[in-house]
């Protein structure tokens, strides 16, 4: 029972403790409440204020659930509509909704979007001074405001606690909720304080959201929140537009200036570990004709502003950056991310990476690794003071090595690392297997590297074992005796990399083991010692050579309608000094040009232009088209939108509709496979959503399913309870539930 604010007692079907719903369920909150708008309205909403007119997955069941105000955790990949998530609610609900950020730069970039829309937003925080604190505090206090961005810091000041204690609270929704957990990768401790919300305002429900963690980090966040009762939202972590490059770092700076220079003026992120490495490469870059700029904590926080928004403006295409740039920068058409330097681990990767392709385009990530870079990561480690810290920056770092040096395809392997998984094959995902590797015979150069190991007593690092193969001039090799061993020089005719990318390819087949806890001694495994006295054949998975290229491109009907209006909306964007893709992302303009809309009514039927857009801007866009289409005597080009992703479905549900396909009736597969009939009607119910050919009539008979989607268009999907009193007797749950998977 979860008593609201202003309404009577709701009673939901709340998931059990710890549950999680992904993309292969949908859920439906069935809440009692009467004052819930109906979808229609939501739909509304969606299209008059955001300029969409359908959601993003599982993006309708999360607002489902806040307008039926129930505690939420989102666990959602970067791009797949967060914010959407709590800003559409807090324009259905009665109240403010208050936006808990990490960053002054995420904030003011939210509220800008918002106002352009007339949506009545605004932010408190250290950029302000005190008298505009103050005006903008009177704002909320007299209803003003609908949406309040403040950081965690300013949001328990006993004196905004006042302040918010003085209002109608819709909401708290906090970005960036894996901030509270130490287990994950971007701990601030000011987080913590957050768990004070649920005793301060009980009747407030709280929605959380992430784009990164982990099950341990998840399950942080629901203890110091109190989620228990929490209805989370786990969505699918993979980024089909994103391609995953890992290269080594030879000749890094050759290898990136060449892809800058086949990108043009593609906006991009690079990351290095260090504020002088961003000066220096940003330094370099510049000298070598290219618009980059360094980014780093160590700025004065006026031109760290500056340069964030030179980028976000596009006047300047590459921004170098630590990582001090990125978390809550909304700009949807960074067209590459790389990573100069190998990063701390996999959580804050994921994250950085997913910083490229927000607008769903095409885009890559691009990683160069060296074993230095892991040398000198270690190096970091060991300067932490806590043992606990170092342990959990070990484990860490040992996941991204391994993801870094794999051999198998990058996408399911990070997909894995967040319990979720790749169910298709896709074609180059990532540079393994866009360019598929090829098993080689080394079981010369391994026996040679192992018996190495063994005879120095495994108790050294793969660069000593190097060293005493080739000879090399070590004076620990002749203090320990190793000048001596059988293997003492044997490798010399092969270079260091190749015994270096050697070592990799055994530790990631089995036949290695790197400690470390113990300055990465190599040791070997049985496998290992079974190859060497069965004297087996070693073979090894390598990548062929390649030059990698751009990502792929989206063809663009009427490119230079499209160029025309780019420029357009980059001088409507200066003008109003806002970032260009507030106006409209390139999705929009690409529609644009491509089905040249001639009249307001053609032009709000584009995506993303709502009400306010649509009077804004849209005498001067169509000016510009129906010039172009005058001129050139162009044709509309239909843009066929991608096929929807089929929603996928457990697999005991999919064992369920083949029983189902068989000819076995809900009664008799809940009798085979010996369970409730209910459960098995929630498969077929789930099997119908994901698309898949069911027989429907054997469900539910088409006038009952005809006058069901009637009521549903009336009342919405939810709650079921209202739609069985609206129809009266003569239908059952099962029925409204095969009715509804159909609509």
């Amino acid at each position: 029972m979860l008593a609201v604010r202003g309404t009577k007692p709701l009673e939901s079907e709340q998931l059990r403790a710890g549950a999680f719903l992904n993309c292969r369920t949908v859920y439906y909150l069935r809440a009692m409440l009467n004052d819930l708008p109906s979808d229609a309205q939501v739909l509304d909403k969606l299209k008059s204020t955001f300029g969409y007119t359908t959601f993003r997955p599982l993006q309708r069941e999360i607002v489902g659930a806040i307008l039926a105000r129930q505690d939420v955790l989102v666990l959602m990949p970067t791009g797949g509509g967060k914010s959407l998530c709590y800003q559409l609610p807090a324009l259905l609900h009665d109240g403010v909704t208050v936006v808990v950020s990490p960053l002054i730069s995420l904030m003011k970039d939210q509220v800008d979007k918002l106002q352009t829309m007339e949506v009545p937003a605004t932010f408190i925080n250290s950029s302000l001074d005190a008298s505009e604190v103050g005006r903008r505090q009177a704002a909320v206090v007299r209803g003003a405001v609908t949406l309040l961005y403040v950081a965690p810091e300013r949001l328990v000041m006993p004196g905004f606690l006042s302040l918010l204690s003085s209002v109608k609270l819709a909401l708290f929704a906090i970005d960036e909720v894996h901030c509270i957990s130490e287990w994950g990768h971007d701990f601030r401790p000011e987080y913590r304080e957050l768990k004070r919300l649920r005793e301060l305002f009980p009747n407030v429900p709280l929605a959380a959201f992430t784009a990164t963690a982990t099950r341990r980090v998840q399950a942080d966040i629901v203890e110091q929140l109190a989620l228990e009762k929490a209805a989370i939202f786990r969505g699918n972590f993979n980024r089909p537009n994103l391609y995953y490059d890992v290269r080594p770092k030879k000749e890094a700076y050759r290898q990136l200036t060449d892809y800058l220079q086949q990108r043009g003026n593609s906006s991009g992120i690079i990351y290095c570990q260090s504020r002088a490495g961003t000066e220096n490469l940003a330094e370099r870059l510049r000298r070598d004709g290219f618009s980059a700029l360094a980014y780093h904590a160590g700025l004065e926080n006026d031109e760290r502003r500056r340069r964030q928004e030179a980028f976000i403006e596009d006047r300047s295409s590459v921004i170098v950056a630590t990582i001090a740039f990125g978390m809550g920068i909304d700009k949807p058409d960074v067209r590459f991310v790389v990573h100069y330097d190998l990063p701390k681990n996999l959580e804050g990767y994921y994250q950085e990476s997913g910083r490229a392709g927000r607008d769903g385009e095409p885009s890559d990530c691009i990683l160069f690794y060296s074993y230095s870079d892991v040398i000198r990561q270690e190096h970091w480690i060991d300067q932490k003071s806590s043992e606990t810290e170092r342990e959990i920056a070990r484990q860490q770092l040992r996941k991204m090595t391994d993801w870094a040096s794999a051999t198998t395809c990058r996408r399911r392997l990070l997909l894995a690392y967040f319990d979720d998984s790749l169910d298709c094959e896709v074609e180059s995902c990532c540079d393994i297997c866009g360019e598929p590797s090829q098993m080689v015979d080394f079981t010369r150069l391994a026996q040679m590297f192992m018996s190495c190991a063994i005879r120095t007593g495994e108790r050294f690092g793969r660069d000593y074992l190097i060293n005493v193969l080739r000879a090399g001039n070590d004076e620990r090799i002749a203090r320990n005796g190793h000048d001596k061993v059988s293997t003492f020089g044997i490798g010399r005719d092969q270079s260091v990399d190749t015994w270096r990318d050697l070592a990799e390819s055994l530790i990631q087949a089995g036949y290695l083991h790197r400690e470390p806890n113990e300055y990465n001694v190599l040791k070997i495994t049985s496998m290992g010692r079974e190859a060497l006295s069965k004297r087996e054949k070693v073979t090894l998975r390598v990548a062929k050579s390649r030059e990698p290229g751009p990502a792929v491109s989206t063809p663009q009907p009427h490119q230079e309608l499209f160029d025309q209006l780019r420029a357009l909306r980059q001088r409507l964007a200066e003008e109003r000094k806002v970032p260009a893709y507030v106006i409209f992302h390139d999705s929009s303009l690409r529609q644009m040009a491509a089905e040249l809309p001639a009249t307001r009514e053609e032009f709000a039927r584009m995506q993303g232009v709502g009400e306010k857009k649509l009077r804004d801007f849209a005498d001067d866009f169509l000016r510009v088209i129906v010039d172009y289409s005058r001129r050139t005597g162009a044709e509309p080009t239909k843009i066929t939108p991608p096929p929807e992703r089929r929603l996928e479905y457990s697999e005991s549900a999919q064992e369920s509709y083949a029983l189902f396909n068989r000819g076995l009736g809900s009664e008799d597969i809940a009798s085979t496979r010996g369970l409730a009939i209910s459960t098995i009607e929630g498969h077929l119910a789930a099997a119908i959503e994901a698309g898949e050919d069911v027989d429907i009539s054997r469900l539910i008979s088409q006038p009952k399913q005809e006058v069901i989607e009637t009521a549903i268009n009336e009342l919405g999907p939810l709650p079921l309870k209202a739609i069985m009193e609206r129809l009266g007797e003569g239908f059952t749950y099962s029925e409204l539930k095969y009715a509804r998977a159909v609509w």
